[in-house]
Formats: C-alpha cells, structure tokens, sequence
C-alpha cells in the first residue's frame, strides 16, 4: 500500500449526541414484547423474563456516559485503509522498549472486551508486574463493526482485515509486533502472522479456527491418539455435534442472509440487545445468566456499540465474506510458520485439539485454564494478561538465548 493523504491519522474522542440516546429510550419504552411458552427457559431463545427485566435496567439504571467516559480514556484514532474507515484505541506503554501488540475482537464483541485488560499489558509496573512484559497495545474496531462501520463495499473478510493491520502497525511506526485475539480476532490474527511472518513475532489465541473434531473420528484416527488426545478428540466431537445442531442458527443467518437481517436489528434496539446477549449466555463460563461471567454494564456497552452506529448488518457481512470468498481468501490456509500460543478456557464452544493444532500452526505455548470461556478478556481478564505476558517472555528470551 503506498501513502498518500488519505493515509493520515486523526484523534477521536467519542461524543454520542443525546438525540440518539433519547430515540433509544423511546423506543425501548415502545417495545413490543412477543408471548412465550411457559416452563421453557433458554431453550427457545432469549426468556422475556430476563430480557424485560435487563431492558427495564438499561433504560432506568445504566449509565452510558459513564460508559463513554471510561472508553475515552484510550487514546483514539481514526484512519483510512484500503478505502474502509478505521477507528482503533492506541495505548502507548510508559516503558520506552515495551512490545508492540494488536489485539482484534470478533463478533457479536468489539473493543469493549479489552477494557480491563489494556492497562495491565501496556503499565505492567502500575499493576504489580514487570515492567520489561509491558507493551504498546492497539485495539482496532473490525472494519463493519462499531465505531469502524459500515464498510461501503464487499471483500471484507479476515484476509483482508489482517492486511489492514499489517498496514495500521506501520502507519503507528511499529515494523515488528505481536499479535492476539479470539473469535473472528483470532481468524484475523492468525492470517495476520501466516501472510505477514517478517513482521509479526508471535501470535497468540484464545481460539483457533478449523481445529476442532468437526467430523466423527473413526476408530483408525482414535488408535493413533495417546489416551489423554484421544478422550480429547471424542469429547471435542460431542461439542462440535451439540454445537453444529443447536448452536450455528445465527452464523446461517449472518453467512446467507444479514442485509434481511439488518432491517430487524437497526430498527429495534431490544432485537439488537437479544441477538447479542443470547450468545454470552451460552458462550461464557457461565451456568443461568450471562452476567454471572460478564458485568452487566459491560455486556449493555458492548451491545451500545452496535446500536448506536447501526453496525448490525456490517459487521454480519464478515460471515457472508467468508462463506463466498474467492480468491486468497477460499484457498486453503498454508501453515503459519510464525511462534503461536493457544490459551484454552473451558467453556470455550469450539476447543482445539493439539494434533489438529499442530498440522496448521507452529505451536510454542499451549494453557488449559480450569475456568473462562470465549470471551475470556471479559471473564477472565487476569487469567490473559498473564498468558500473553508468558508468551511473549518466552519469546525474548528464546531470542537472548
């Protein structure tokens, strides 16, 4: 990509009018709730229950100022990439030496999900840490997402989007980096470091895409395996069954059909909030509501993101992309020859499998934490601070050695 004007960096402070808070309460005070089966609970969906009564919070007791506030704490920048505008968070360490890091969220997340962890990589010092594990932390909005949205033209896929932070690193000044996500995050940043392995010097994950048993192993498969692996196997199989019958409904939706689906979440911030928060319930570590893994505030915050810049149907178009992708993007991915770290939380619904890992990744670090699920930077903000510190220690210091 060569430069040009449009390549400038411009601060951003986000400053949400009022007008668009009061059509929010408007509307939620409009809502026109469905019936449901009694006796049912989560298993139709979203229990009204529930949602009225998370409504009734957000529109009486949730603050989005506040909310507002402390995401304006980042320093934020807007740029232009590959004709997509780019919001991102860039976090400069007080430690002149720290390592550059971007970290990418997926979907239906954003930025939200690094709030409790950007201060503790980029001031380890001010958190009881090393200060030599510090980093200089950039926290991009996916193009289509949030404060990055709409795009204005298709292709957006996690090719695409890797190559955009390759281009971001360098306009920050950062010709080597690390790299971290989960979900479409972690699509992203593994292409970032198999497309871009001169730049990038490590890649770590709280998932890793295409390592699951999506298939029933057969008995010859099973008979490779030690007992340890092989138990693996058999349960991650049960999970990927579970899963791909109950579970894959929205990404249908979202890889054939998210302009049809758009029209019903722009317009009713309540479908919004719903199509979001059913996924937290069943992706987090947690057992009846979602907000036992995740503050609630922070669950409203993030759905806020998607609303008030009516990003629903963009950055649904990321699974479409995928699903119709040609070209790079539809090739099988090469093996990533980049050091990469896997952070595996339990109730994470597609957990890898080590030699399936092993095939496509050139895995250096791998952690079984006994607690966490897919959002692990919401949950378990310690437990990833302290993994992603390890990864790139042991990085430097395989390097000094």
């Amino acid at each position: 990509m060569t430069s040009s004007p449009a390549d400038s960096v411009r601060p951003f402070r986000l400053a949400i009018p009022q007008s668009d808070l009061d059509d929010l309460y408007e509307r939620l005070d409009r809502t026109r709730w469905p019936d449901q089966l009694p006796g049912t609970g989560w298993a139709y969906g979203v229990p009204a229950d529930y949602l009225r009564d998370l409504v009734r919070y957000w529109r009486h007791e949730y603050d989005w100022r506040a909310a507002e506030a402390r995401l304006n704490e980042w320093p934020q920048f807007t740029t232009t990439i590959d004709g997509a505008h780019v919001h991102f968070a860039h976090v400069r360490s007080p430690e002149p030496d720290a390592t550059p890091l971007v970290i990418t969220h997926g979907w239906p997340g954003s930025v939200v999900e690094f709030l409790d962890v950007v201060g503790p990589l980029a001031d380890p010092a001010a958190h009881g840490g090393d200060p030599a594990d510090a980093f200089h932390v950039v926290v991009p909005s996916i193009p289509g997402f949030g404060l990055s949205g709409p795009t204005t033209e298709p292709g957006w896929e996690a090719g695409r989007v890797a190559d955009a932070w390759a281009e971001l690193m360098r306009r920050l000044g950062y010709e080597r980096f690390g790299a971290q996500g989960g979900d479409w995050g972690a699509a992203i940043s593994r292409e970032l470091g198999r497309a871009h392995p001169d730049r990038v010097i490590g890649v770590h994950l709280n998932l890793l895409p295409g390592a699951q048993a999506a298939e029933e192993p057969t008995d010859g498969e099973l008979a490779e395996l030690g007992p340890e692996e092989r138990e693996r196997t058999l349960a991650s199989w049960r999970r990927w069954a579970q899963w791909s019958r109950e579970g894959t409904g929205y990404a249908i939706l979202q890889s054939t059909r998210p302009q049809t689906l758009a029209y019903a979440l722009t317009d009713s911030p309540v479908g919004q909030l719903a199509w979001i928060v059913e996924k937290f319930r069943e992706w987090t570590d947690s057992e009846q509501l979602p907000e036992e893994a995740v503050d609630r505030d922070l669950l409203l915050t993030n759905a806020m993101l998607y609303w008030l810049t009516g990003t629903a149907g963009s950055s649904a178009r990321i699974y479409y992309e995928r699903a119709h992708a040609t070209g790079r993007s539809a090739a099988p991915a090469e093996p990533s020859t980049v050091p990469t770290a896997l952070a595996l939380f339990p109730a994470e619904p597609q957990l890898p499998l080590r030699h399936k890992a092993n095939r496509t990744e050139n895995i250096v670090r791998w952690t079984e934490f006994d607690r966490g699920g897919h959002f692990a930077a919401m949950e378990e903000p310690d437990l990833i601070v302290e993994d992603v510190r390890a990864f790139f220690r042991q990085l430097r210091e395989k390097g000094a050695g």
